[in-house]
């Protein structure tokens, strides 16, 4: 298989936080756009990447949900953001929100496991 690229994490983060508040899990089309604040077509690309990838199940003009595999990656994928937020704040002592974010959706995607529970483990011997 092919490695993912960001926007392929992105898409699957976000349509894990919005299935997260959905009953069974199904996200629209609409949703990731506007979250994503992408145009409909451009979701509906990716949603074809996804599905070959085998990482949501949906069929053309219907809601979709993350597969098994897509769900341990965007969980993956968000812990690894929060950590990161949480080591700019608590560690860094950083504020800016807004700037916070920025950096830690560009980054996360570069993160090792390894790196990942190293800054984690870093936060909590400091806090």
């Amino acid at each position: 298989m092919k490695e993912l690229e960001e926007s392929h994490e992105d898409y699957l983060k976000v349509i894990y936080l919005i299935s997260k508040t959905n009953r069974g899990g199904w996200v629209s089309n609409s949703e990731i756009s506007d979250m994503l604040e992408v145009q409909p077509s451009s979701v509906t690309n990716m949603l074809y990447k996804l599905r070959d990838f085998k990482l949501i199940d949906w069929e053309p003009r219907k809601s979709m949900r993350l597969t098994k595999k897509g769900k341990e990656i965007a969980k993956i994928i968000l812990k690894r953001y929060e950590v990161l937020k949480d080591f700019f704040i608590n560690v860094l002592n950083l504020n800016e929100n807004d700037m916070i974010d920025e950096i830690c959706c560009k980054i996360e995607h570069h993160l090792t496991n390894e790196v990942s529970e190293a800054l984690y483990n870093l936060s909590l011997s400091i806090q």
